[in-house]
């Protein structure tokens, strides 16, 4: 531990004679990146105090908000940047690769070239951060991740979102599997092979690198290792999943799969189970666990009063994300979008008060698909098969409702396979069929939940309010729904249940709940069905003839 009093030049550590020794991750950092550790000051594993005092002195605009969250901002760019990202075509994984939208290859020679710039740009900053920590809570199959940045707020996200190590773990830490080098503040080359603008999000699975060139929004590490888990996991036969995980008192496991707005988040996080985590899990032969340290929450009209857990875990050691706060006060206006909608808040999992840590668990008993229909025909409940479970599960369908200011009252079909697209490396069947298996073995449930519009679509109808999805939740988590009365509906073939406890009977199917004629009922439900029939065309050529079948009949 080196002491030094507050306002001392004091930077992490370091020895400052130049004949003096180098740590094991200096050295690391010299050989393998040609990290000049003689120019540069090299921070690993910085305590959250000392990423504050090095945010605050070193990054323009970064405060503290009158919660004690440290408030950074991620410049131009506010989001993902889907189309900049790249997967390096080499012999060792091409053959596994779901080449497509998704995935767009670069060659070896293009990923070394950002990487040199990236190397080069790191070089001449006065300092580096590094933080060494784990992606996976199960021992067995956790990985061991590298996070080098130029920035403190990166290190304090990855802090955050990444498996926080023990001394002596980090003293035992040796190689990592996988290395982030983050120079997002410098740009790619535009005239560089492959590129298509100034950010690039690269990743190379013969090196476990990844390299971030042209982009400062701290997300991208987090979902480039989720895309890493998504390629390591299943080959070593673990599952994958963008979910949310929670367990009851009696250890029975719930997964949650959900695009944006379907209640995902808000679904989990339920005062009467612990949550496991809200957005990335694997499930192996022993049970689930938590692929992240953290959460990573939104903040658009956050509240105390909507979203107690997620409120209250913004606290010191959070980081909030590109939102506006009162210059005098500095408490945050989350309901201000200046900046951007996509505001976002990183946290500790140990913020939330009824987090399970560890955070793992056992076979799921329940699987939950979340969807928000806005052409008002899903039920608000209906019970899946495991076909269907797999066909659903490719599908990974939602709607999009657009603001009344545009006068666009038609909502928008949005489908995401494995409801994570963007993070996919393998085909969508490849997840879907161990979905099934693991479905199959361990006796799981699986329910399509429709959050979205029950009598009509979004423009003649109201969502079905959040008290009844609740409702149909713990009449899945007692298990009264699994032994209800259930009857068809049509197109879709779903088992929808006939009555739910604390749910008025006339909303369960979407036909009699529905406020205008049969026909036009019919209508409504094949225009969704015919959606999604158009929709896993795209999926046929991998799909198994079963998981065919188990779409809508038309």
């Amino acid at each position: 531990m080196v002491a030094s009093r507050p306002g001392s030049p004091y930077t992490g550590g370091r020895p400052s004679s130049a004949n003096s020794v180098h740590t094991k991750v200096e050295e690391d950092l010299h050989e393998f990146a040609g990290i000049d550790y003689d120019k540069v000051t090299i921070m690993r594993n910085p305590s959250v105090a000392v990423l504050y005092e090095q945010a605050l002195s070193f990054e323009q605009g970064t405060v503290i908000s009158s919660a004690g969250a440290l408030c950074a901002y991620s410049g131009k760019k506010t989001g993902r940047s889907p189309k900049d990202k790249r997967i390096v075509e080499e012999e060792t994984s091409k053959k596994d690769i779901w080449w497509g939208p998704v995935n767009t290859p670069i060659s070896e020679k293009v990923f070394l070239i950002n990487r040199e710039r990236a190397i080069d740009y790191l070089n001449t900053r006065p300092r580096l951060y590094v933080f060494d920590g784990y992606a996976g809570w199960d021992p067995k199959y956790r990985i061991k991740v590298r996070v080098v940045a130029s920035r403190a707020y990166h290190l304090l996200f990855m802090r955050n979102m990444l498996i926080r190590p023990t001394e002596q773990e980090l003293e035992d830490f040796g190689t990592p599997d996988f290395t982030i080098f983050n120079a997002g503040e410098f740009p790619a080359n535009r005239y560089t092979t492959g590129m298509t603008s100034t950010t690039s999000v690269s990743v190379n699975f013969k090196r476990s690198e990844m390299v971030i060139l042209g982009s400062e929004y701290a997300g991208e590490m987090k979902k480039g290792i989720f895309t890493v888990m998504h390629y390591l996991m299943p080959k070593a036969g673990v599952l994958s999943l963008h979910s949310s995980a929670n367990e009851g008192p009696a250890g029975d496991v719930s997964l949650f799969f959900g695009l944006s707005g379907t209640g995902k988040t808000t679904l989990s996080a339920d005062p009467k189970r612990m949550l496991i985590g809200d957005d990335e899990h694997c499930w192996s032969d022993d049970g689930v666990f938590n692929i992240e340290g953290g959460c990573y929450a939104k903040c658009i009209d956050l509240s105390g009063e909507k979203e107690p857990d997620i409120f209250n875990a913004i606290k010191f050691g959070a980081i909030l994300e590109n939102v506006v706060l009162d210059e005098e006060t500095r408490e945050v206006d989350y309901s201000d979008d200046f900046l951007t909608e996509n505001t976002r808040c990183a946290y500790p999992i140990y913020h939330i008060p009824n987090a399970k840590i560890p955070c793992v668990g056992g076979h799921p008993k329940n699987i939950i698909l979340l969807t928000c229909d806005a052409f008002g025909v899903l039920p608000p409940v209906s019970k899946l098969t495991a076909e269907q479970a797999m066909y659903h599960f490719i599908s990974g369908y939602t709607t999009k409702v657009p603001g009344t200011e545009d006068g666009i009252v038609e909502p928008q079909a949005t489908f995401s396979a494995c409801f994570g697209a963007p993070f996919l490396v393998l085909h969508p069947q490849h997840y879907a069929t161990m979905l099934a298996e693991k479905m199959s073995a361990h006796k799981a449930d699986a329910w399509l939940i429709n959050t979205g519009w029950i009598g009509g679509s979004a423009a003649t109808s109201k969502r079905c309010p959040l008290k009844y999805t609740r409702a149909i939740l713990d009449s899945i988590h007692n298990g009264e729904l699994a032994k209800a009365e259930f009857e068809n509906l049509d197109i879709f073939n779903l088992k929808v249940p006939k009555a739910v406890a604390n749910v008025p009977a006339e909303l369960l199917n979407p036909k009699t709940a529905w406020n205008g004629t049969d026909a036009e009922f019919d209508a409504s439900l094949r225009n969704v069905g015919q959606m999604f029939v158009e929709n896993f065309k795209t999926y046929v050529s991998g799909s198994n003839e079963a998981t065919l079948n188990a779409g809508p009949q038309l």
